[in-house]
């Protein structure tokens, strides 16, 4: 089942072009990585699939409905998305626990002790269950970002999306994030991830998409696009990335 289908779809900041004529799709239970330089237009995607930037052409279709619609409700349409940032967005003024709840009980209308049960099932997930009371400033960057990745998934999503989920963390702590990314992907969620960690793109994903220049320059299955490339330009940049 096509969870998430994209067609034509173009993004403009000015007379800048920063997507143009993207076309690909999601299906259900599938982890896709999204690679390529910086600027080549990975992050812009995936900030225009949950609608936090307005695409200026094309479609996206959730499940067969254009989202991009009058009609559509875009605050519905985006509670089936989990997003985690570079920068783990979490409530500094809240605790670990309420940080994965608040957006339960506001947008789900779930009552509190069911908000906490589903927090502390996922809190457990991704090993932050003991730091329930702690609040953002006291944890590492490996910590904020998997309770960030537990917030997400508090919300039911039918897509989590990632946007460079280990950029901002120090070398030792990628490996715990990307840990638990790897159960995430084993256990069958949905998933979009735009990264630049090649061996986690190569063991985990079914699909590596790379794009340059804001098109989609290749799109298949890791031992394709990451071993036995086609095409120039994503030789090149593997060569530069794997050196």
């Amino acid at each position: 089942m096509t969870v998430i289908k994209i067609e034509h779809l173009s993004k403009s900041f000015g007379r800048n072009q920063v997507l143009k004529d993207v076309n690909f799709q999601v299906e259900k239970g599938e982890v896709v990585c999204l690679i390529g330089s910086s600027g080549s237009g990975k992050s812009t995607l995936l900030r225009c699939i949950n609608l936090l930037e307005t695409p200026s052409g094309g479609q996206i279709f959730y499940k067969d409905e254009n989202i991009l619609d009058d009609k559509h409700n875009i605050q519905e349409y985006r509670t089936h998305l989990g997003m985690v940032f570079q920068q783990f967005n979490l409530f500094n003024n809240h605790n670990v626990l309420k940080n994965c709840t608040v957006g339960q009980m506001k947008v789900l209308k779930r009552s509190k002790a069911e908000a906490d049960e589903v927090a502390l099932k996922y809190l457990q997930i991704v090993g932050m269950d003991q730091y329930v009371n702690a609040k953002p400033r006291q944890l590492s960057g490996g910590q904020k970002q998997r309770v960030a990745i537990a917030r997400a998934l508090s919300m039911s999503p039918d897509v989590m999306l990632f946007d460079e989920p280990t950029s901002a963390l120090d070398p030792e702590m990628v490996g715990e994030v990307l840990k638990v990314m790897r159960q995430l992907a084993d256990s069958g969620n949905t998933m979009l991830i735009v990264t630049h960690e090649m061996e986690f793109a190569k063991e985990v994903a079914d699909r590596v998409v790379f794009m340059d220049k804001g098109v989609i320059v290749e799109d298949g299955p890791p031992t394709q696009v990451l071993v036995n490339p086609q095409h120039e330009r994503t030789k090149a940049f593997l060569k530069r990335t794997l050196r």
